[in-house]
């Protein structure tokens, strides 16, 4: 018998490696170089003894120089009192949005404690993000399945995160009402499960749209299949939350004792009494991303929950510009939503944020150098969660040196349920506050004013 000789190269063709996928293989001198650079002396072992026995390399790593450098006092301080719970859910863009008006309803009213239903929001929010990802499913039912774009709405047709467009547009078209007219529900507290289902139920129903699209089926016949198919998506949102009140009567006790008559409202009526105006106030998001340019407005597609509402639209400045308007909106007692990437050096037991609270370089000997720009475009870094700016502290020439957040925690979350960040801390990890647009100089004005820059929906900021 005749024995096969194979040459490299047919090696390599019958085992499916490419001659440049050979060139870039760790081979046997290079792992030498690898291996030798790891060098177990007595700290490298001591080290090495107290990361394989911890269940923490970030506790292992806490700055013991940062702890009890930065106190919780400041200067300038929004009015606030009390502190809300977003539970086992991504509601915080929510919370925040009614954290910033809930003081108003508080002076209006004259109580000592109050709270919006989130729950009551929540369930408009997903009912209106079922209709939108229906829509979308329509709207593009004339590309193949692996468009990006379909790709991105069949991946998560709903899900309960957010940004202040999204409170605005659900508040604007439904109102608000006392947290006590639709109360929170083991589902609302936990909405991964009732979330999860959602989604299976609206991919269902949107394949189904594409289907019936792909039959040439008119418009009345699709808009017809979408509404049946929101009927499912009410229902199962009523068994899980309640069904939310087209009208409710409501009556108090003030800080004095006082019991108020029974008034009825509808929640939009409710909105207009403890923020009037709410819907015309020109509020504009201001965002520090380094990735694009400064002083343009950008907009990314199709990020919101209404059909009809307002995208996420920002407009981009210097973390300067940003801490200055703050500042002023603080000084004029006015909460600010804002988001950052609140699990960067958060030390969660002081609730105390400043940059190398956790020194990881120096437990494990490599460098993290990336900046906000490279850490962004890299997926490191991102928004992750919003709470309300409600505090500022400054030096003898009114620069600010620390800040503070109202978070959603709880109370037992950080210092008393607030969170302080140093300045540099700012720079690095905040992105963005919706503020006022009185707030701002005329250049940033005039900038919010132009036409905005409009992002895809698979954007590396959403």
């Amino acid at each position: 018998m005749r024995k096969l000789l194979l040459v490299p190269a047919m090696l390599l063709a019958l085992t499916g490696v490419s001659q440049a996928q050979k060139s870039g293989t760790v081979d046997a001198k290079t792992l030498e170089e690898i291996r030798s650079s790891f060098k177990l002396d007595a700290n490298t072992q001591a080290i090495q003894n107290a990361i394989t026995n911890t269940e923490s390399i970030r506790e292992l790593s806490l700055n013991r120089s940062k702890i009890g450098n930065t106190d919780h006092y400041f200067k300038y301080r929004v009015d606030v009192k009390g502190i809300t719970d977003q539970e086992s859910s991504g509601r915080c863009w929510m919370f925040t949005s009614m954290n910033t008006i809930r003081p108003n309803a508080m002076k209006k009213f004259n109580l000592n404690a109050f709270d919006f239903s989130h729950n009551y929001n929540y369930f408009w929010d997903m009912f209106e993000k079922s209709n939108l990802f229906l829509e979308n499913i329509i709207a593009t039912a004339d590309r193949d399945m692996d468009d990006r774009e379909v790709v991105t709405y069949f991946k998560s047709p709903v899900g309960d995160g957010g940004v202040w467009n999204s409170f605005y547009n659900v508040a604007k078209k439904y109102g608000v009402v006392p947290a006590e007219v639709m109360p929170e529900t083991k589902v609302s507290n936990k909405t991964r499960e009732i979330g999860s289902l959602l989604n299976e139920k609206l991919r269902g129903e949107g394949y189904k749209l594409r289907m019936l699209a792909a039959e040439k089926a008119s418009a009345k016949k699709l808009e017809a299949a979408k509404v049946e198919a929101l009927k499912s998506i009410y229902r199962m949102l009523a068994l899980g939350l309640g069904e939310p009140p087209v009208e409710f009567e409501w009556r108090f006790k003030d800080s004095k004792g006082n019991i108020s008559e029974s008034k009825t409202y509808t929640p939009l009526q409710f909105l207009e009494e403890v923020a009037p105006g709410y819907a015309d106030i020109e509020m504009v998001m201001i965002m520090n991303d380094p990735t694009r340019e400064y002083y343009k407005v950008y907009e990314i597609k199709n990020y919101r929950n209404v059909s009809e509402g307002v995208n996420w639209t920002y407009l981009n400045l210097p973390n300067e510009d940003i801490k200055k308007f703050a500042l002023a909106s603080i000084k004029n007692n006015e909460a600010m939503y804002a988001s950052c990437d609140v699990g960067k050096q958060h030390n969660r037991k002081t609730g105390v944020m400043d940059v190398n609270t956790y020194d990881y370089a120096s437990l494990l000997g490599v460098e993290f150098d990336m900046d906000k720009k490279a850490r962004v475009l890299t997926r490191q870094s991102g928004s992750s969660h919003a709470m309300a700016l409600v505090g500022v502290d400054v030096d003898a020439n009114e620069k600010p040196v620390k800040w503070e957040f109202e978070n959603s925690w709880g109370s037992g979350s950080g210092h008393n349920g607030y969170i302080t960040f140093t300045d540099a801390w700012f720079d690095a990890y905040m992105f963005r506050v919706v503020i006022n647009k009185k707030y701002l100089d005329d250049k940033a004005k005039k900038a919010s004013e132009s036409k905005p820059v409009q992002l895809p929906v698979w954007d590396y900021m959403f």
